[in-house]
């Protein structure tokens, strides 16, 4: 009897064809008329054999006549169910048949995600425009002459990037998360860091500025998430960890070395310059400035400027339009030189009368009456710290401030000398 009522119940079930060009391959209607029709087939079956059980002329015995009533029953009361649950399951459309498992993503992931949903409206694009001569019609066009990225450093309008992403522009222009461009003026610039700070007239809702984090507390092995346009490419996330710290690299423009700088192995590409460093919670810990690739793509190695030395030279380019740094005022030979004389220092090549340096009497090197070479000063400590190379002394230099007077050491022939030397700020640069 089950099998009779599993026949009944499939055959009266009509079969449903699944076309690949129709739109909806369930159509409502019909699939109502089918459900009405399954329910209706099975209760029928299911009565009739209730009843060919009770009056069945051939079954004598009291017993199996009430064993196959109790089993109708049975029968009848799960077919009712199976009738009810169709009835109030939602078969509006075929998406009761077709079922989309929602997309899952781990927590990292969704930590990601948000960074970037989060972070992408502070990192802007821009554009280094220059003005060239048409060689025909003698007409002035602004060419671009190359791109990168930077990011919003606060609700006034004020853009930070690299020094080398605007060197040489003639007009810059800055675009937006929206695709907004906004024409930008320079507010300044340090060379000896690569730091540059723009400014753009924008409304205010539209300028969502990066918070701004601590890059003296990082630890090799952490999280970093860079942000930028590569290759001109809109708005791209890389990823890595920290691979070191505290490293040196020179500045694109004056060769000035710049210290405690950030290594990463997120991939920094051209046009990744002047763009965010960010950490895992979003706050900002350096600016990607440089590679290290033979061809020019990122292999593995970026370094950033650390968020610590961008924020003191962003305050002082935003007060006064430069930065205040201290010099000596002394051009000094390349280190190799001073290496092939078997010393240990930093070779004074000029001291201009009118600097630190020539005002406190540190000789420059020149040349006798008949032409041979006559050694200057070799600068060998400051303030008693050692001075190797022209990275030591920068470096040493960077710790001071304008107006300082410090202690130079020098080697004087065979003569170690010390020397009271008063610091003064660099001169201004157009």
């Amino acid at each position: 009897m089950a099998a009779s009522l599993a026949s009944t119940l499939f055959s009266s079930t009509p079969s449903v064809s699944r076309s690949s060009s129709s739109p909806n391959p369930f159509p409502k209607i019909s699939l109502a008329r089918s459900l009405s029709h399954f329910r209706t087939s099975s209760c029928l079956a299911v009565r009739a054999n209730l009843i060919r059980s009770c009056f069945d002329p051939e079954v004598h015995d009291s017993r199996t006549r009430l064993k196959k009533l109790v089993d109708s029953l049975l029968v009848l009361c799960a077919s009712a169910a199976l009738s009810a649950s169709v009835f109030l399951t939602d078969v509006d459309s075929a998406s009761a048949f077709v079922v989309t498992p929602p997309r899952k993503l781990q927590s990292d992931e969704l930590a990601t995600v948000r960074l970037f949903q989060e972070n992408t409206p502070s990192v802007v694009y821009i554009t280094n425009l220059a003005a060239r001569q048409d060689a025909f019609t003698l007409d002035v066009l602004e060419v671009p002459q190359g791109s990168g990225s930077g990011f919003v450093w606060d609700s006034q309008g004020h853009i930070v990037t690299n020094y080398h992403v605007i060197r040489g522009a003639s007009d810059l222009r800055v675009t937006l998360a929206d695709q907004s461009t906004y024409d930008a003026k320079v507010v300044g610039f340090d060379q000896d860091k690569d730091v540059a700070v723009l400014n753009i007239e924008a409304p205010k809702e539209k300028l969502r500025p990066i918070p701004i984090g601590v890059s003296a507390d990082l630890l090799v092995g952490q999280k970093v998430y860079a942000i930028g346009n590569p290759f001109g490419l809109d708005h791209t996330l890389t990823t890595g960890v920290i691979s070191g710290l505290r490293r040196e690299i020179s500045s694109a423009a004056t060769g000035r070395p710049i210290q405690d700088v950030i290594q990463t192995d997120a991939a920094i590409n051209p046009g990744n310059s002047g763009g965010p460093l960010l950490d895992s919670s979003g706050n900002l810990i350096g600016i990607n400035t440089a590679i290290y690739s033979p061809s020019g793509a990122s292999s593995g190695v970026g370094f950033s400027i650390p968020v610590d030395t961008v924020s003191g030279i962003v305050d002082q380019l935003v007060k006064f339009g430069k930065v205040t740094r201290p010099i000596l005022g002394i051009k000094f030979a390349p280190d190799q030189s001073v290496e092939q004389l078997g010393v240990s220092g930093v070779l004074v090549l000029d001291a201009p009368p009118n600097g630190p340096a020539g005002k406190a009497g540190l000789q420059s090197t020149k040349r006798d009456s008949y032409g041979r070479l006559i050694l200057g000063d070799i600068i060998t400590s400051v303030n008693g710290k050692k001075v190797t190379n022209g990275s030591d002394l920068y470096r040493i230099l960077d710790q001071c401030k304008v107006g300082d007077k410090v202690t130079v050491e020098v080697l004087r022939g065979d003569q170690l000398e010390k020397i009271p030397v008063v610091l003064e700020p660099k001169p201004d640069e157009s």
